[in-house]
């Protein structure tokens, strides 16, 4: 079995396929959809030394269509979450990969080549950033920062999110949009912010950050109110507390049904 401080090193080294200067960019679906060289090429570097590590493992990632989770471990990886900042320069851009034991996420890093910060947990055993140990902050809704964002790939569904955004930026502190689903969540892990909430995503752009939040004592759910089974796009919500979590679930829900 690999050790946590294994896959980081493995995830440090394919950072370095990402800091380069030079990287092409091309479009899957328009401008909102692209991926560069270095997505492909991090991805690659992740597969092959991870399947060596765990051999007989499954592989659930972003890039070339790999979507093979029949297995009793699986890898899921985006190889850049937030590729739309990484071609801009922008920080919030990270590599992330989680280990997912049958339906149980039990490893998760999260690394932001920028900004050095390396966000990872194990199960069972706390969340670290940088070899400290994180939790959530303990702010009430009306003091809570959520970081949110309008479904770059959907956007027929603009106007609702615009008004669960504009209902929860009424009754709590304010709102923050990063443009990177894993780095928030793991804002919220350490208490940079204290909510959270997309209305669509993909298993690889959570799954390793949900492991940290959780670990950091905080709560992930569905847009239902039910757990996340990380094979299946969905909505996302996030708190710092139970209470938080609920409240967002209910505007949530008076919008969507």
């Amino acid at each position: 079995m690999i050790s946590l401080d294994k896959l980081k090193d493995i995830v440090m080294n394919a950072s370095a396929l990402m800091v380069t200067e030079g990287f092409d960019i091309s479009s899957k679906e328009g401008y909102s959809n692209i991926v560069t060289s270095s997505d492909l090429a991090v991805q690659d570097y992740l597969c092959k030394q991870l399947a060596e590590e765990l051999p007989d493992s499954g592989f659930l990632c972003e890039e070339e269509d790999m979507h093979d989770e029949s297995h009793e471990y699986t890898w899921i990886i985006d190889p850049i979450d937030g590729t739309a900042n990484y071609s801009r320069g922008i920080a919030e851009c990270a590599i992330c990969v989680g280990l997912k034991h049958y339906s149980d996420m039990i490893m998760g890093v999260v690394y932001l080549p920028r900004t050095k910060e390396m966000f990872y947990a194990e199960k069972g055993k706390g969340a670290y950033l940088n070899g400290q140990r994180i939790h959530v902050s303990d702010r009430s809704f009306g003091n809570a920062i959520m970081c949110t964002a309008l479904p770059v790939y959907h956007k027929e569904y603009a106007e609702i999110c615009s008004e669960i955004i504009r209902e929860t930026f009424k009754k709590c502190n304010d709102i923050r949009r990063f443009g990177a689903c894993a780095p928030e969540l793991c804002y919220l892990a350490m208490g940079r912010c204290e909510m959270y909430f997309e209305y669509l995503l993909s298993p690889w752009d959570f799954a390793a950050a949900s492991l940290i939040l959780t670990e950091a004592g905080g709560k992930i759910s569905g847009l239902d109110g039910k757990p996340l089974d990380f094979i299946s796009p969905c909505g996302v919500i996030a708190g710092n507390s139970s209470e938080n979590l609920e409240e967002l679930f209910t505007i949530i829900q008076k919008h969507i049904g």
